[in-house]
């Protein structure tokens, strides 16, 4: 596409490839060497690295500036994140360029649910045929749906689309938040919005904190997941239950806990698991 170029960024802590594929979103596409294309709502968006910068092209520039948070200071983020440990030092240096994207709730909402016991590639095939299905046509490709369009719905359309036993909680979800504002949540703390957000079918305890980091920015959460649970064995093995582990890092780094657990985790995915 014949997209203008909306604004250049310095890649030192702006690493696209990291940013897009540690498991934070999934409406991304490797366009080929190093560019991706990516999709929020029914905004759009294409960015390549070149040298040390990285060009981003879009219609939509403040969004997409907001979206890739570029106000906030990744390098004073990473020298206090490297302060804590040699192993925090390590990880954080290796993932530095990754940065918490401020996307869409809704859609984080019904994608995380559609994550669960899930892998990335097949994430992303029923995200496209739920935006293929239901989204809206724009010059860029299918919107993700409306919550009203996606309430609309019957089990079985879910169920046709791949979802498996999800089919059932992203109905449910969906007509539920017919009537349920979900501005409310950004005026609670963390602990509030975290009990809320349970009520939700499908939403447990560590898809609530991928809610809660992605699509609320809330720093003091630590999702759990397989990856992290060997992180903790292997590096923090403080005598846990794996329902205690995520508290003991959100202990541990505060309100860092976010950023942190995407540094360990792309740092164990990435990198530890090949040495």
């Amino acid at each position: 596409m014949n997209l203008p170029i909306a604004f250049e960024y310095s890649s030192e802590y702006f690493n696209v490839r990291d940013t897009l594929e540690c498991g934070q979103i999934f409406r991304f596409k490797h366009l080929g060497d190093e560019k991706y294309a990516v999709y929020s709502q029914d905004k759009y968006a294409e960015l390549e690295t070149v040298g040390n910068k990285v060009v981003v092209r879009t219609t939509d520039k403040d969004y997409f500036w907001h979206f890739f948070d570029l106000d906030t200071d990744y390098a004073a983020k990473v020298a206090r994140i490297s302060a804590i440990s040699s192993l925090m030092q390590e990880a954080a240096q290796f993932g530095k360029g990754i940065r918490i994207l401020n996307q869409d709730l809704s859609e984080m909402i019904f994608s995380f649910i559609i994550s669960a016991n899930n892998n990335i590639k097949r994430i992303q095939l029923i995200i496209e045929r739920l935006c293929n299905a239901l989204g809206r046509e724009t010059q860029y490709g299918r919107a993700f749906p409306t919550v009203e369009d996606m309430a609309a719905q019957t089990v079985e359309f879910y169920t046709a689309l791949g979802a498996g036993y999800r089919d059932k909680y992203l109905l449910a979800t969906a007509q539920m938040l017919l009537s349920y504002d979900l501005s409310t949540l950004s005026m609670l703390d963390s602990s509030a919005a975290r009990k809320e957000l349970l009520k939700f079918m499908g939403i447990g305890p560590k898809v609530a904190d991928c809610i809660m980091l992605f699509g609320l920015r809330r720093g003091d959460v630590f999702p759990v997941d397989t990856w992290l649970k060997k992180v903790y064995h292997s590096y923090f093995e403080q005598g846990h239950k794996d329902t205690e582990i995520s508290q003991y890092f959100c202990n541990l780094f505060g309100e860092d806990a976010g950023l942190c657990q995407q540094y360990l985790f792309y740092f164990q995915r990435k990198y530890r698991q090949n040495i």
